[in-house]
């Protein structure tokens, strides 16, 4: 496995902060709001003993530049692409997180001979024009972060938040909602530690905000099935922030996706289920033959029966994460 390297390369007049992690065929790991490349604390040790796997901050965020000007998914995905192209990469794999997610997707539409394969994680299409103050979506990315004094969670009815005290607090809230509510409760070490990392690496409050209105505006309904990258989405059915619903939504546009939902987990599942995350993705990107969708075989058919279980009935309309 090669050393790994690290630099930073000026793309779209900004400096982007990158690393490269093994060899082989070239994997780049797309990040969500808020978070810069030491979120694949999980994914590069075992990704990177068969590919090289890139990683990379995007605009806003951990060492890349921090303009106080308009972000869009658009310029993102152009970062991306421009990142690649500096590095002399004409194609990879890519794997999105969340807003990371949506930035991949658009990176699929718009340069689809550099996207081979395509992995969206914990994400759906965009909340688009259809985002309201009052939406699950909305609320459910403010609340993420602590910002809110009062939020509706569609699951549990209206509830009271008091405006965090302290970025502290205001992370460990976050987390609360991010990880399932088993996870957060029996892995105190490993939230700690994933707080004095980002309390290491702040991001400025405009940043942040810079990042959250690019995803607000974000909408690839009308071009997903223009996607012609082989693509796996996987999504937690625990995630308070993204359902299942809305993945499977997205899986239905793709031409050629499969949609793993795993049980119990949360919106940061490659966390939380690290282990089995990594064997999914791996097991994707191993199998080089086009497949014939989520039917291909018997444990995708039992994925499948899951997902299904998590859609409402006609005439009857209840959210996936009730109860949750």
């Amino acid at each position: 496995m090669r050393e790994p390297s690290s630099g930073t390369v000026n793309v779209n007049g900004i400096n982007i902060y990158y690393e490269v992690h093994g060899s082989g065929e070239p994997l780049l790991l797309i990040e969500g709001l808020g978070y810069s490349s030491w979120m694949w604390y999980k994914q590069v040790p075992v990704l990177s003993k068969s590919h090289k796997v890139i990683i990379f901050d995007n605009r806003g965020a951990g060492n890349t530049d921090k303009p106080d000007s308009e972000y869009t998914i658009e310029l993102m995905a152009r970062d991306a692409a421009g990142l690649l192209k500096e590095m002399g990469v004409e194609s990879a794999d890519v794997l999105g997180v969340s807003l990371g997610g949506y930035v991949a997707q658009e990176l699929a539409v718009t340069e689809p001979e550099m996207v081979r394969n395509l992995v969206l994680v914990s994400t759906n299409s965009g909340p688009g024009k259809l985002i309201t103050g009052k939406s699950p979506f909305f609320n459910g990315f403010l609340k993420l972060w602590g910002f809110l004094p009062t939020a509706f969670d569609s699951s549990r009815g209206p509830v009271r938040l008091e405006y965090a005290k302290n970025d502290e607090e205001r992370m460990r809230y976050g987390l609360s909602l991010a990880f399932s509510e088993e996870y957060f409760k029996n892995n105190s070490d490993e939230i700690d530690r994933i707080v004095e990392w980002r309390l290491e690496n702040p991001q400025p409050e405009y940043a942040w905000r810079r990042q959250l209105l690019a995803g607000i505006g974000y909408d690839s309904s009308p071009r997903s099935g223009e996607i012609k990258s082989r693509t796996l989405l996987v999504n937690g059915a625990q995630d308070r922030i993204i359902s299942p619903e809305s993945a499977l939504k997205l899986s239905k546009r793709i031409p050629d996706s499969t949609l793993v939902v795993l049980e119990g987990a949360g919106h940061l599942l490659f966390i939380e289920r690290a282990e089995e995350f990594n064997a999914h993705v791996l097991g994707f990107l191993r199998d080089s033959e086009k497949t014939e969708g989520p039917s291909a075989d018997g444990m995708q058919k039992a994925f499948w029966k899951k997902v299904k279980a998590l859609m409402p009935s006609k005439g009857k309309r209840k959210s996936p994460n009730a109860g949750s």
